[in-house]
C-alpha cells in the first residue's frame, strides 16, 4: 500500500451532497454482493457502449470520407476538369488541408472541454460538412485550395476530441478496443467511400455537375444532416451527462478513480496544464510513434485509388474505385482485432511493433514488385499494419496520461504532430505506374519511428515501471496530502504505466 493510500481524507461534494472520502463518492451499491456489484458495472459498460460509441463511430466515419475522397474524385477527373498540373497543384491541394488540420489541433480539446461535447461536435460538424459541399462547386486550382483549408480547420477538433472524450468514460483497460472501434470507421470509410464514388460517379452531367462534383456535394449534405441530429445524439461528460442518472454517474465516476483516473470530474483549465504536458517525454515519444503511423495512413488513403488504377487491370475508374474496398475492409478487422487483444494483455507496445513490421513488408512488396497481384497483396499488408497502429498508439498515450486537461493537451499535441506530416503524405507520390520513392518513405516511417520508437517507449515504460514497483519513487510523495498526491497524475509512484 503506498503512503497516500494509508492517508485518507474526508472532504464534503457540495454540489451531489455526498461525503467523499480520499476523493471517492460512497459506493451506492455498498449494500450489494460482489456479484451483484459486477453485474451492475457490466450492465453500465454495456449501456455506455451502446449510447455512445454507435453514434461517434459514423461521425467519424464521415469525417475520414470528407478529407480523403479527393483521392476518388483524382480517379473521377477532377484534376482534368480543373486543369491542375500534375503532381504539383494537386498535392498542394491534399497539403494544405493538413497544415490548417494539424495547427488548429491541439487547442480544440481545451474548447471541447468548455464548450461541452453536445455543442462543439455539432459546430465543427456544419462547418466542414459546408466545406466539402462547397467543394463541388469549385472551378479552379484557388478554389479547391481554399475549400481543403477551412475543411482542415473545421475538421481539426473531432478525431483529438472524440479520443479525449472517450478516455473520460471508460478504464484504461476498456479504452484501447472502444478506441479501435471508433477508428475503423476510418477503414470503412475506405470501403465506403471507395463504394459510394462508384455508384455517384454514374451522376455525371446531372445538373451540369461531372461526377467528381457530386461526391462532393452529396456526402457533405450527409455531414450536415448528421450534424444536425448530433445535438441530440452526442453527450456531454460523466459529471452532465443527461441520460444517466444520479447513481450512475457517481458509479462512473468510482470505476474512473478506483482505476487511477480522475477524468470524469470538472476542474477549471490552468496554465500549468500545458506546461506539465510539455514537460512530460511520454508526450514527445508519443508524436515521433504517431508520426510513424499517421503519415503512412494519409498517403494511402489518398493514393491508394492511383496505385490500383496504376496496377493497370482495367481502365475502368469504377472499377478502380472498387478494387479499393477489400484492404480497407481487411484493415477495420485488424484494428478491432488488435483493440481487444491490447485492452487484454495490456502489452500495446508490442502490438505496435508486430503489426508495424507487417505494414514494412507490405510496403516494400509494393515498392520492389512489378506483378500486379504481388503489389495488391501488398496493398492488404500495408492497410493491416498501418490502422491497428492508429487507435492503439492513441490508447497508448491515453492510458499513461492522468489529468483533464492534461491528458487533452498531450492527445492533441501527438495528433496534431501526427497529422502535420500528413504535408509529406501529399508530396512522396509521383513518378507513376511505381512510386517507388513514396512506399520507400512510407518504408522509413514506419521502421524508424513507428517501430522503434514503439520499442523504445516500451523499453523505458518497463524500466520506471520496476522503479516504481521497488519503491524508487516513492520519496515524491513524502510530506503531501491525499489532494497533492491525487493532483500528481500520472507522476504518482504508485500509478503503473500501460507497457
Amino acid at each position: 500500500m503506498s503512503d497516500f493510500e494509508e492517508k485518507p481524507s474526508t472532504s464534503h461534494d457540495s454540489e451531489n451532497g455526498h461525503v467523499v472520502v480520499d476523493g471517492l463518492p460512497p459506493d451506492p451499491d455498498a449494500h450489494l454482493s460482489q456479484h451483484e456489484k459486477d453485474e451492475i458495472d457490466r450492465k453500465l459498460v454495456r449501456r455506455l457502449d451502446w449510447i455512445l460509441i454507435p453514434w461517434l463511430c459514423i461521425l467519424y466515419l464521415l469525417a475520414f470520407l470528407d478529407r480523403s475522397n479527393i483521392g476518388n474524385a483524382k480517379v473521377a477527373h477532377l484534376t482534368d476538369d480543373l486543369h491542375l498540373k500534375l503532381p504539383s497543384q494537386y498535392n498542394e491541394t491534399l497539403t494544405i488541408f493538413f497544415i490548417s488540420y494539424s495547427v488548429f489541433e491541439p487547442v480544440t480539446n481545451v474548447l471541447l472541454k468548455k464548450m461541452r461535447p453536445s455543442v462543439f461536435i455539432p459546430i465543427i460538424m456544419i462547418l466542414w460538412g459546408a466545406a466539402m459541399t462547397g467543394t463541388g462547386f469549385v472551378y479552379n486550382y484557388s478554389g479547391l485550395m481554399a475549400a481543403r483549408w477551412f475543411l482542415g480547420l473545421a475538421e481539426a477538433g473531432l478525431f483529438p476530441g472524440v479520443n479525449y472524450y472517450l478516455s473520460c468514460w471508460y478504464k484504461r483497460s476498456e479504452f484501447g478496443v472502444r478506441a479501435a472501434i471508433f477508428f475503423s470507421a476510418a477503414a470503412l470509410s475506405g470501403s465506403f467511400g471507395g463504394l459510394l464514388a462508384a455508384a455517384i460517379e454514374l451522376m455525371d452531367g446531372i445538373g451540369n455537375r461531372p461526377g467528381w462534383a457530386w461526391i462532393f456535394i452529396l456526402e457533405g449534405l450527409l455531414t450536415v444532416v448528421f450534424a444536425v441530429a448530433s445535438f441530440w445524439m452526442v453527450h456531454d461528460f460523466p459529471d452532465q451527462a443527461r441520460f444517466l442518472s444520479d447513481a450512475d454517474r457517481v458509479r462512473v465516476v468510482r470505476r474512473l478513480k478506483l482505476d487511477q483516473q480522475s477524468s470524469a470530474e470538472h476542474e477549471e483549465w490552468k496554465m500549468s496544464y500545458l506546461f506539465d504536458g510539455l514537460k512530460d517525454w511520454k508526450m514527445w515519444l508519443g508524436m515521433v510513434i504517431y508520426m510513424g503511423c499517421d503519415m503512412p495512413l494519409y498517403a494511402f488513403s489518398l493514393f491508394l485509388p492511383s496505385i490500383i488504377q496504376e496496377l493497370g487491370w482495367s481502365t475502368s475508374t469504377v472499377r478502380s474505385q472498387l478494387l479499393s474496398v477489400p484492404p480497407y475492409a481487411a484493415a477495420a478487422v485488424l484494428t478491432v482485432v488488435i483493440g481487444f487483444v491490447a485492452d487484454r494483455t495490456r502489452q500495446r507496445g508490442l502490438c505496435n511493433i508486430v503489426v508495424s513490421a507487417v505494414g514494412v513488408a507490405g510496403f516494400l512488396m509494393l515498392a520492389c514488385s512489378t506483378d500486379p497481384v504481388v503489389k495488391y497483396a501488398g496493398t492488404f499488408l500495408g492497410a493491416l499494419g498501418i490502422y491497428p497502429c492508429i487507435s492503439n498508439t492513441i490508447s497508448w498515450m491515453a492510458n499513461n496520461i492522468e489529468g483533464v486537461y492534461k491528458r487533452g493537451v498531450v492527445l492533441g499535441f501527438v495528433i496534431g504532430w501526427g497529422n502535420l506530416n500528413g504535408v509529406v503524405s501529399s508530396n512522396i507520390y509521383f513518378n507513376a505506374p511505381r512510386y517507388v520513392e513514396g512506399h520507400a518513405i512510407i518504408v522509413a516511417y514506419m521502421a524508424l519511428f513507428l517501430f522503434g520508437g514503439s520499442l523504445l517507449m516500451t523499453i523505458l515504460l518497463r524500466i520506471e515501471n520496476k522503479k516504481r514497483l521497488q519503491g524508487k519513487r516513492d520519496y515524491l510523495i513524502e510530506g503531501k496530502t491525499a489532494k497533492e498526491i491525487e493532483a500528481m497524475g500520472d507522476s504518482r509512484p504508485d500509478f503503473i504505466y500501460t507497457v
